[in-house]
C-alpha cells in the first residue's frame, strides 16, 4: 500500500492505495475516496498532475489505467446533479484542520484590499436567476445577466501567465501585476514546507519556486490554493467544457466572506467580473462577491454554457500542443508533460 493525498471540499486527507496489486481497481479507489469525502463514486470528478488533468474514470479498469503514482495528489470535486446543483457539503472538523489551505501570508488590510462597491443595479430587471445577455456588439465580451447586472468574461493574454494575470486583475485591478502573484505563490511555498513538499510539488521546492517565478511557467491548482489563502477569498474555477466549479477555500473558513471567479478553458484561465453593462469600462467592474449570494455562481454556470456553445474550450486529452522551445508537437497534455519532464522545456502552445 502507498499513500495518495486527496484535496477535496472538506480539506486534505491521505489514503492508502494498492498500486502494486492488479486487482485493485478504479472502483476501489473511488470507494476509498467516498469513505473520506462522502461523495458518491458516481458524483466524483477527479484531477491530478500539473497543470491538473481530468482523470477518465472507468470503474472496472485497474488503477494503473489512471496513470497515477505513489505520493501523487488527487483533486476531488463533486459533479452537479441533473438540476445543475451540487450536493451541499457537510461541515467537517477535518476541513478546519487541513494543512493544505494554510493562510500563507497576512491578508492586506480592509482599507487596501476591500472589494469594490457593488455594481449598480439596472431598474429594468428584477429577476433573480441568471439569463443569457446579448453582448452590446458582435465583438463584445461574452456576458450573462444576473439580478440586473452582467457577469462578464474578462479575457487576459494567452502568454503562459494567464492564471496569474486573471488573479491580478481580480485582486489588484491590474493584470500587469501577474509577477506579483507569482511571488506570493513562491513565498507561500517557502513558508509552508510541510504542505508544499517534493511529493506534492513533483520536484524539489526550490526548483518549483524557480520555475513558478519564470514568466513562461503555467499555474494551476497549487497556485490557486495559495492565492485563495493569501487573500482570504474563495477562488472558484469554472470549467467551460463541463460547467463544473472547483472551489479553492482558505483554511479555517467553511464559508468565506468573499469569493471570486476564474474561467478555465482547459489550457487557459480568464477572469469573470460583474458590471452594470456588458461593455462597461473596467473601473466599473466588481471583482469580488459576497458568498451569501448564490446568483453569481448560477451566472458563472450560464457563462460557461455560452462559452461552450462558442467552442471556447480545449479538450486537453486530444488537442495538439507544440513545444515553443524545440518545435516538437504532441497529442494531449500528457505528452507535453512527459516532454517537459524529460527536457525541462516549459513553453507550450496549442498547435
Amino acid at each position: 500500500m502507498a499513500p495518495v493525498r486527496l484535496r477535496h471540499p472538506k480539506g486534505v486527507s491521505t489514503i492508502q492505495v494498492a498500486f502494486d496489486k492488479d486487482d485493485f481497481t478504479v472502483q476501489d479507489l473511488q470507494q476509498e475516496i467516498y469513505a473520506v469525502t462522502e461523495i458518491l463514486p458516481s458524483r466524483q470528478a477527479l484531477k491530478s498532475g500539473y497543470p491538473p488533468r481530468t482523470l477518465t474514470i472507468v470503474p472496472e479498469l485497474p488503477l494503473s489505467s489512471l496513470g497515477l503514482s505513489s505520493g501523487e495528489q488527487i483533486i476531488v470535486s463533486e459533479l452537479a446533479d441533473a438540476s445543475g446543483a451540487a450536493r451541499p457539503a457537510k461541515p467537517s472538523q477535518a476541513a478546519s484542520s487541513s494543512p493544505f489551505l494554510n493562510p500563507i501570508s497576512t491578508p492586506q488590510s480592509n482599507s487596501s484590499q476591500s472589494p469594490p462597491a457593488a455594481a449598480p443595479t439596472s431598474s429594468r430587471s428584477t429577476q433573480s436567476a441568471a439569463s443569457v445577455a446579448p453582448a452590446s456588439t458582435s465583438s463584445g465580451p461574452a456576458a450573462v445577466e444576473t439580478d440586473g447586472s452582467f457577469l462578464v468574461h474578462r479575457v487576459v493574454p494567452d502568454d503562459n501567465a494567464c492564471l496569474f494575470s486573471s488573479v491580478a486583475l481580480i485582486f489588484e485591478q491590474d493584470m500587469k501585476k501577474a509577477q506579483k502573484m507569482r511571488e506570493i505563490v513562491a513565498d507561500g511555498i517557502r513558508k509552508d514546507p510541510e504542505t508544499y513538499n517534493e511529493a506534492i510539488l513533483g520536484m524539489a521546492p526550490d526548483k518549483y519556486i524557480t520555475k513558478i517565478l519564470s514568466p513562461s511557467t503555467w499555474g494551476g491548482a497549487i497556485e490557486l490554493a495559495i492565492l485563495a489563502s493569501t487573500f482570504q477569498t474563495e477562488i472558484c474555477s469554472v470549467d467551460v467544457e463541463t460547467g463544473r466549479i472547483d472551489q479553492f477555500t482558505p483554511k479555517g473558513l467553511d464559508l468565506p466572506e468573499n469569493r471570486c471567479l476564474v474561467i478555465y478553458s482547459g489550457i487557459h484561465y480568464d477572469a469573470a467580473t460583474l458590471a452594470p453593462m456588458a461593455d462597461a469600462p473596467s473601473e466599473w467592474h466588481q471583482t469580488v462577491f459576497p458568498t451569501r449570494s448564490a446568483s453569481v455562481l448560477e451566472a458563472a454556470k450560464k457563462l460557461a454554457d455560452v462559452l461552450r456553445e462558442k467552442r471556447a474550450f480545449t479538450n486537453t486529452a486530444t488537442f495538439s500542443v507544440k513545444c515553443e522551445q524545440c518545435g516538437k508537437v504532441f497529442k494531449g497534455e500528457k505528452g507535453a508533460q512527459a516532454h517537459a519532464t524529460e527536457t525541462g522545456h516549459t513553453r507550450f502552445g496549442e498547435s
